[in-house]
């Protein structure tokens, strides 16, 4: 029987952006360069922040600049798929930065992985969730509560090279997506875990759920790495 598969996990706490992108992408750039062959995920809460994808419109952010300012909001354009997403505190964002060689080198099971390990977290807290066909993430009815997008490059040897990742509504305010069309979908809502339990939610306490599935689902074993020692040693 094959050994697990190693995982580095690192937890980035609360952080803008900008700041935690540039942590995944110089993660990703090494991966693509063959300088170091581990495999890593990133976890955070971003500050009040609008990303609009590579399918993406900025018409489908409907808040005024003059009101997105006043709230503190960030927008930026990035390489993942889909359209335009929301983040914010109180919302579990996962950034799996993997060469997927040891995974079947496969981007739809890598995607159907990250949607599962939500599905069967969301499960143990009594919750159905479901895939809708045509419409990617996470769904409980019509109401999304984990959204996905993906990226993914190919290194020298032919393996894929994930980026980006997912975002799970643990106890996101929700008033904050009525400033974009989530995803470009008019006709559909978006929910999160404190809202469907009616109690609070913790994003750490999620944190461990979507760990120990995502070890299950991957056939990993995860290590946790402090990122404060990880940047000294980067340096």
């Amino acid at each position: 029987m094959s050994q697990p598969t190693t995982v580095n996990w690192i937890s980035l706490g609360r952080m803008d952006y900008d700041e935690a992108l540039a942590i995944q992408m110089s993660q990703r750039d090494a991966l693509l360069a063959m300088e170091g062959g581990a495999q890593t995920v990133f976890t955070v809460e971003h500050p009040p922040t609008i990303t609009i994808g590579r399918n993406g419109s900025a018409a489908n952010i409907v808040a005024s600049e003059a009101e997105l300012l006043r709230q503190g909001f960030t927008i930026r354009e990035v390489d993942r798929g889909g359209d335009v997403t929301y983040h914010g505190p109180g919302q579990l964002v996962v950034y799996p930065v993997l060469h997927l060689g040891p995974f079947g080198n496969d981007v739809s099971l890598f995607v159907r992985r990250l949607e599962e390990m939500v599905i069967q977290a969301l499960a143990e807290e009594g919750m159905t969730a479901t895939r809708l066909e045509a419409y990617p993430g996470v769904w409980l009815g019509d109401k999304k509560i984990c959204a996905v997008g993906a990226r993914v490059k190919r290194r020298a040897n032919g393996e894929f090279v994930t980026s980006h990742g997912i975002a799970l509504n643990v106890a996101t305010n929700l008033a904050h997506f009525q400033t974009i069309i989530p995803c470009g979908i008019q006709d559909k809502g978006v929910t999160s875990v404190a809202e469907e339990l009616q109690q609070e939610a913790s994003v750490e306490i999620w944190e461990e759920k979507l760990r120990r599935h995502f070890e299950q689902q991957f056939s990993a074993r995860t290590e946790t790495v402090d990122w404060s020692r990880e940047r000294e040693s980067r340096a």
